[in-house]
C-alpha cells in the first residue's frame, strides 16, 4: 500500500540545553568495573567528554585505563545520536506508552502512563521532580534516574521511527524500480530529537487505569538490595 506524505515529517533540529542524550557506561578493566547512567548535552565540545572523564577517574580513584574508554563509550553513543538528526521520520503514534521499572540504592520505583509528544507543557526532569515529590521519595538520586529512563524510552522510539521510514522509503522505491524523490521535499517536513526528548512534552495516565497502573514506590531492606545486587552482578557475568 502507499504511503501517503503525511506519514513522513521533518522538524529543524535546533539544539538547546534541553535536548539531552541519555548515556549509559558499563565499563570494566582488570576485575574494576565502572557503571553509570546520565545526559549529555550534545552542543558541548567534544574537549568536556575527555575531562569528564578525567574527572569521573579522578573522583572515583578508577585506573587511567579507564579514562580513554570512558571518553570513547561517550563519544559514540553522541556520535549515534547525531546520526539521527535531519533525518525523516515516520510519523505513527504521538502518545506513546511509557514505562518504569528500577531500582536506585534503597528506592524501587514502577509505574506505566501514557506520554503526549504533542502537549508541550512539561519534560522528563519536571515529570520526575514531581512524581518524587508527589510519592514522597527523599532519595535525591531516584528522580534524575526516573528522567533518564523516559528519555531513552523516546530516545529508542525516534531510532524505530527513523528506520521505519527509511524501510519505507526502500520498499517503494523497490517497487517503482526508479528514482525516489523523498517525500519531505513535498512539504512534509527531519526529525526533530528536541521535541522527542523533550524540552516540552506531557504524561497522560487515563483515569479508567489509575489503579490497573497505579505507581508502586517500595523501600528496600539491605538485604534485600544485597540480594538483587549479587543477582545483577551474576547476570552480567
Amino acid at each position: 500500500m502507499k504511503t501517503p506524505a503525511s506519514a513522513f515529517y521533518r522538524n529543524p533540529v535546533k539544539p538547546t540545553s534541553e535536548n539531552l542524550v541519555p548515556i549509559r557506561l558499563d565499563i570494566e578493566i582488570d576485575g574494576q568495573r565502572y557503571k553509570d547512567a546520565f545526559t549529555w548535552n550534545p552542543s558541548d565540545p567534544d574537549s568536556e567528554v575527555v575531562l569528564f572523564a578525567k574527572r569521573t577517574v579522578k573522583d572515583l580513584k578508577l585506573p587511567p585505563a579507564f579514562v580513554t574508554q570512558i571518553a570513547q563509550s561517550i563519544q559514540s553513543q553522541l556520535a549515534d545520536f547525531r546520526s539521527y538528526e535531519g533525518q525523516d521520520m515516520y510519523a505513527g503514534d504521538k502518545i506513546i506508552p511509557i514505562k518504569l521499572d528500577l531500582r536506585v540504592n534503597h528506592t524501587l520505583v514502577k509505574d506505566q502512563f501514557l506520554w503526549d509528544l504533542n502537549n508541550f507543557e512539561s519534560d522528563p526532569e519536571e515529570f520526575a521532580r514531581i512524581f518524587c515529590k508527589d510519592m514522597t521519595i527523599e532519595d535525591p538520586e531516584v528522580g534524575p534516574a526516573i528522567a533518564f529512563a523516559i528519555r531513552e524510552q523516546l530516545y529508542e522510539i525516534a531510532i524505530q521511527s527513523v528506520v521505519s521510514a527509511r524501510e519505507s522509503r526502500l520498499s517503494k522505491k523497490g517497487r517503482r524500480g526508479g528514482e525516489y524523490t523523498p517525500v519531505s521535499k513535498g512539504g512534509a517536513v527531519a526529525v526533530d530529537l528536541v521535541k522527542l526528548f523533550g524540552p516540552k512534552s506531557s504524561v497522560v495516565r487515563k483515569r479508567k487505569e489509575w489503579d490497573v497502573y497505579e505507581p508502586i514506590v517500595d523501600l528496600l531492606s539491605n538485604e534485600e538490595v544485597d540480594a538483587l545486587e549479587a543477582k545483577e552482578e551474576r547476570n552480567f557475568r
